[in-house]
């Protein structure tokens, strides 16, 4: 079976002593023709994995700058095939940087399992998350995923406990998400980075896959404090709350590469 572009990433950080830097933006804001010429930018400011948001009606887990986010992004018309359309878009330029999408069950479920991972992986999808997909109940999803080689990459919280963790790290593929609060995307003030990297460590002692923590990374500092103990980091909120106010595709590439830069620098510091 070939690397995948995951497993191909992370094992070029480890080898490189670098750690992820995985922004996440919404698909379709802050317009349909910004998100391909934004995933490239990002890409060229040191991102080395891109989480697609796949716009839902519901998102439950998310605060309110990422729920306006997926709002407006409905509105312009940004469903699941405009999704998969704007990777395969992005793949005619970039073959390696791997996209994993992030979103909810319901849009996956009237595909069918079998369908969406076929054509996420035609378009050039490396993973899915699906924020709202309990692993006891993963077993068609992750069976056709699998099948495909679309890695289901699930998510742990504070909350979660040690055999719920082992679990996981027993059904995840290409990174564990490791939510740092429990809580919504966003809430920043919420972030206690020395409880979370003690809980990081203990998950990554276990994990056969990378380890990334997110929600309330904001900043550089927040980005460096969270790396310390994580394989990576996701940032989110704060990138999608820049990327709101662009009024163009330039406007909003320059803003995607004004904010991550500095992200990067810290990383790598």
């Amino acid at each position: 079976m070939p690397v995948s572009r995951l497993d191909a990433c992370f094992h070029a950080l480890r080898e490189q002593g670098r750690k992820a830097l995985i922004p996440f933006i919404t698909a379709g804001d802050p317009s349909l023709e910004a998100t391909v010429p934004v995933m490239q930018a990002l890409v060229e400011a040191g991102a080395d994995v891109i989480e697609l948001g796949v716009p839902f009606s519901d998102p439950m887990a998310d605060g309110p700058t990422i729920q306006r986010s997926s709002e407006r992004a409905l509105a312009r018309g940004a469903g699941l095939r405009y999704v998969l359309q704007a990777v395969a878009t992005f793949r005619e330029r970039d073959a390696t940087t791997p996209v994993v999408l992030m979103g909810y069950l319901n849009p996956v479920e009237i595909h069918g399992y079998e369908r969406f991972a076929s054509e996420a992986v035609a378009a050039g999808v490396d993973g899915i998350l699906l924020v709202d997909l309990p692993p006891e109940e993963a077993d068609e999803a992750k069976l056709a995923f699998d099948a495909a080689g679309l890695a289901l990459v699930l998510l742990a919280s504070p909350t979660t406990s040690d055999t719920r963790a082992d679990a996981l790290l027993g059904l995840a593929r290409g990174y564990l998400y490791y939510v740092s609060f429990a809580g919504v995307t966003g809430a920043s003030e919420r972030l206690d980075s020395d409880a979370a990297s003690a809980r990081l460590q203990a998950l990554r002692a276990r994990a056969k896959v990378p380890v990334v923590a997110g929600f309330g990374i904001k900043d550089a500092a927040s980005a460096a404090a969270m790396a310390r103990q994580a394989d990576g980091v996701v940032v989110g909120s704060a990138l999608v709350s820049v990327l709101a106010e662009a009024e163009s595709v330039e406007a909003a590439t320059r803003a995607a590469t004004a904010f991550l830069a500095p992200l990067r620098q810290a990383l790598d510091r």
